[in-house]
């Protein structure tokens, strides 16, 4: 047998042969994965840069990555040069070998250790700290371009005189430098000391001198400069006070100098400056006398005068000046707070006019005719009817609305209006095909009126544009969806593979192919590779259904697309959709903002703009997040193109500085106001969001006068809406109307106003939301001046326990049904305030609600009836009618007293029935009402019957029996339900 040990006679065993091979094959996968993520990291780029050139604003790609590339290297190789520079020069300075204590000579396996490989070392360190720098450096971007852009506000600060822009551009750049600088300077200093403790040049445990003088001299510069460096941040925090927030009073978010910041912390900083300054020389002077003791004495000087100085004396101020005479002393600054709030969010020229909110009475016929002519009344919600176009309208389960429809005006009418988009969750085969080559659009707009229901189909909308394809009143257009907020998919199309267009009548499928100029062409390998990595999705590479034409639509929201050419703008939360000019056109609503105008007070977006209709609902998402700003514009209109995806941007506030520094960092990439088109024009309207910050600092901000904002004897709230349970704000509703003095319905934004902690009315808030009005963005607020006028939640109360309303809601609920409440609009009428309510109910088995009833409220009147023009003569009684039977307490107006003990429990049972149902329907509990109601009428049956029995046995007959029953009726107001008013629709 063969030796296969390797001896003479046997083969030798190759043992580094096998081992070779290892060794390749690690390298060669080593080198596979190195390019796999060096093409994964160029995938990313490189689709990024295709997507912007599709959409060309290519420009913004390039400013932007030219821009966090030069601030990587620029800002990376600063602090690389730093720390290595110092920790060559430590290296340098060391003392000879022969001089090192038994300390340092512990130290020698470590110095030997890394002496191969000091300079590898050196460059690795240097090159992490450069790397670090250099990403964090980049992501200040937008603090550079503004910086190096910023134009001047000509507005200037009531302190320092400077001009508003020192604080909104240059001031968050100088403090970026100033910590980059701290850091550079702290990360030197930590590297040098361990270096020249390595080599010797420092000593802990040794007995002598701790450190040589090269080490001494070297590390005194170093804390020389960070004490210079706290000098020009004492001096920085001077201005910074301007822009500081803090809790005082009526607000969470002040900002800017109060009196113990103008009388303490500001001669504060500039005395705290001037000692860091000469501490700072006495570090630098260690270079000549060798010596440590002078520095040290002046750094442990200066942290005390900053406990003393900076933090005690303030404390002294505020508590013996400032808090025995707080009023007068913080007067002037309050005043100086509410001007600069004013200016930065636009509602300096907001004053509000007296309005008592009580109304007049006048002759009947003539209010029920100044009513209809107050405003066009919408009683389709478009908060409730989106699930009723959804039923009526969708056509096919891969259609979807919107779960909020937006309103616009079309011919002069409030318009609700929604896009049929794709929902690829109705396909009912799904697969990477069918979901992103054959589903690829939505198609058509629907539209409705806002102030009437269909006579053919009763509480349903009057379409004016329906349909697949849809017809109407909208004209021609291009109806296909390839855009839109419910599109967040990619789609391939263009390709040999068709897509479905839409699926007629009779069941036949329309197929169709994209034309338009929107996507990325994947008719390149490269682009097909890249996207394949990027979207992994390795089957792009490869599938057939991908060919000539092909492209890729992606990043297909509004938001989406608007934030990605211009991300220097915070969007609003609601894009809408426009027919114009032949297409469908969203409309985004663009904001500049700052969080460095001085004075002014801070509010946070995302809370700001939240209301019971945006919460938890994507669709219409919180505007900006959490971000806090103190300066806002609606400076840009956005739009995007349905079809192709085409992005433009329009300057719409032309005035705005921060506006005009982003124009001069991304140039050409806004167009002028003139480029609007007219027909666009048309469909513009006040932004909600803007609507909503505005009313929220006007909650506050209304009040001029320094000693009323103190005592916040004036504050208002947004009332919680009145149809929901959750306690949030009542959103602002789009409504054509007219306000006290104007003589035409003008296309407006509305909110209301109440005391803070009370539900009466306080005041009444309208801006004039038509873009081609004069008047645009004119904001007029009424404020109340009667105590006892009815705000929402009580109105909406009030309308609840009228017997009409409780009967309906009953009836619906007898019928297994469930009630829905639209929109509660508030118009002002005659010196008062109408409130209109369309109410809606939705059967258990039907999948949408329809109008069923409209509530009106004017001060005492109410009206409850099938539709808005009987129920408002209804409440104003016109042509005899009268208004719903208010409740009355049962037992309440009898003429003839119990006839015994089972008649007196029936009626007590029946008078605990209605103080139950009292109590639920200030609770807005409609179901515990209409239980309660229930009960009341089972009482009221009981005690008819127990005195028809008594009065036949005293032989009283008829007319006892009749008695009994005029008194049940009468006491309990129960009449109401066998009433046409009472009747289910």
């Amino acid at each position: 047998m063969p030796d296969r040990g390797g001896g003479p006679t046997g083969p030798r065993i190759r043992v580094g042969r096998p081992s070779r091979r290892a060794r390749s094959l690690l390298m060669t996968l080593g080198v596979l994965a190195v390019l796999g993520m060096a093409f994964t990291m160029f995938a990313g780029f490189w689709t990024d840069w295709l997507w912007y050139r599709s959409v060309d604003y290519s420009s913004v790609f390039t400013t932007t990555l030219w821009t966090k590339i030069g601030l990587f290297f620029v800002f990376g190789l600063l602090m690389a040069a730093g720390v290595g520079v110092n920790v060559w020069l430590a290296h340098r300075l060391r003392p000879p070998l022969s001089a090192m204590s038994i300390e340092q000579q512990s130290l020698d396996r470590y110095r030997m250790s890394i002496a191969p490989y000091k300079k590898w070392l050196l460059l690795g360190v240097t090159a992490l700290v450069g790397l670090i720098a250099g990403a964090s450096a980049a992501t200040q971007w937008r603090t550079w371009l503004m910086w190096v852009n910023g134009v001047p506000f000509h507005q200037t600060d009531p302190q320092f005189h400077l001009d508003v822009s020192f604080y909104a551009f240059d001031l968050p750049w100088y403090r970026f430098l100033l910590g980059f600088g701290f850091a550079a300077t702290i990360l030197s200093l930590i590297a040098a000391a361990l270096t020249h403790y390595l080599y010797g040049g420092l000593r802990i445990t040794s007995p002598g001198a701790r450190a040589s003088a090269a080490a001494t001299g070297h590390l005194s510069v170093l804390l020389g400069v960070f004490v210079a460096l706290k000098a020009v941040a004492y001096w920085l925090d001077r201005y910074g006070l301007a822009v500081k927030s803090s809790d005082f009073k009526a607000t969470n978010n002040w900002t800017g100098l109060r009196y113990v910041d103008a009388n303490a912390y500001l001669p504060a900083k500039t005395i705290l400056f001037c000692i860091a300054a000469i501490c700072a020389v006495l570090f630098f002077a260690t270079l000549w006398r060798r010596t440590w003791q002078l520095p040290v004495i002046g750094f442990g000087l200066m942290v005390l005068s900053a406990i003393l100085i900076g933090g005690v004396y303030p404390a002294i101020v505020q508590k013996f000046q400032v808090q025995p005479n707080e009023q007068s002393k913080e007067a002037p600054y309050i005043e100086k707070n509410i001007e600069a709030t004013r200016k930065a969010y636009g509602i300096d020229g907001v004053s509000p006019v007296d309005y008592t909110g009580k109304g007049t009475v006048k002759d009947a016929k003539q209010q029920r005719t100044d009513a209809d002519s107050a405003a066009s009344y919408r009683v389709n919600d478009p908060n409730v009817v989106s699930p009723t176009f959804q039923q009526l309208e969708q056509e096919r389960k891969y259609y979807q609305f919107p779960k909020t429809l937006d309103v616009d005006r079309y011919k002069g009418q409030d318009t609700v209006i929604g896009l049929r988009e794709l929902n690829l969750a109705g396909v009912e085969k799904r697969n990477w095909i069918n979901d992103h080559f054959t589903y690829t659009h939505g198609f058509g707009a629907v539209s409705a009126k806002g102030t009437q229901t269909d006579p053919d189909s009763p509480g349903a909308p009057l379409f004016t544009e329906s349909g697949l394809p849809a017809g109407g009143t909208l004209g021609d257009y291009q109806q296909r969806i390839y855009y839109g907020e419910k599109t967040r998919q990619y789609s391939i199309v263009g390709g040999p593979q068709k897509e479905l267009d839409y699926e007629q009548d009779d069941g036949t499928q329309k197929t169709t192919s994209y034309r338009g100029k929107g996507g990325v062409s994947l008719s390149n390998p490269i682009n097909r590779a890249a996207y394949a990595v990027s979207l992994s999705e390795p089957q792009i590479l490869y599938s057939g259904a991908i060919g000539s034409g092909s492209k890729i639509l992606y990043n297909r929201t509004p938001k989406e697309r608007v934030e990605a050419v211009a991300p220097w703008l915070t969007i609003d939360g609601d894009a809408y959709p426009a027919v114009v000019n032949g297409k469908i056109q969203w409309v985004v609503d663009a904001y500049t903002t700052s969080n460095g105008y001085p004075y002014a007070s801070r509010t946070t977006l995302g809370d700001t703009t939240a209301d019971s209709l945006n919460e938890g609902d994507n669709q219409r998402a919180v505007v900006a997040q959490q971000n806090q700003v103190n300066y806002i514009r609606n400076s840009v209109k956005a739009t995007v193109d349905a079809y192709d995806g085409t992005v433009k941007l329009y300057t719409w506030d032309d005035k705005d500085p921060v506006l005009k520094t982003w124009k001069k960092a991304f140039p050409g990439t806004v167009e002028p106001k003139s480029a609007i088109p007219q027909q666009l024009k048309d469909h513009l309207r006040y932004p909600q969001d803007m609507f909503k910050v505005q009313r929220e600092l006007l909650s506050l901000y209304h009040v001029t006068d320094s000693d009323q904002f103190y005592n916040a004897s004036d504050a208002w709230q947004v009332p919680n809406d009145p149809t929901k349970k959750d306690n949030s704000a009542v959103p602002p509703y789009y409504l054509s109307m007219k306000m006290p003095g104007q003589t035409s319905q003008n296309f407006s934004l509305t909110t209301t106003f109440t005391p803070s902690g009370r539900p009466n009315l306080r005041a009444f808030m309208a801006v004039d939301a038509d873009a081609t009005s004069k008047d645009y963005g004119t904001i007029r607020l009424l404020r109340v001046t009667e105590d006892k006028v009815y705000g929402p939640e009580q109105v909406q109360n009030k309308l609840n326990s009228l017997s009409s309303v409780a009967n309906f809601v009953r009836d619906m609920k007898g019928a297994d049904s469930t009630v829905l409440y639209g929109n509660l609009l508030t118009v002002p009428l005659d010196k008062g305030f109408l409130y209109v309510e369309p109410i809606y109910a939705q059967g258990r088995n039907a999948e949408y609600p329809l109008l069923r009833k409209v509530a009106v409220s004017y001060g005492d009147r109410t009206g409850f009836a099938d539709n808005l023009g009987d129920a408002l003569t209804q409440a104003f009684g016109v042509d005899g009618a009268q208004p719903p039977a208010e409740p009355q307490k049962p037992g309440g107006d009898t003429t003839q007293p119990p006839a015994n003990s089972t008649v007196k429990e029936a009626l007590a049972d029946a008078e605990k029935a209605f103080e139950e149902g009292q109590a639920a329907m200030k609770k807005g509990d409609l179901h515990a009402y209409a239980d309660a109601q229930d009960k009341l009428e089972a009482a009221l049956q009981r005690a008819e019957k127990a005195q028809s029995e008594a009065d036949k046995a005293a032989g009283n007959g008829k007319n006892a029996d009749k008695s009994a029953g005029k008194n049940a009726d009468k006491s309990a107001g129960e009449g109401a339900s066998k009433d046409s008013g009472g009747s289910s629709s």
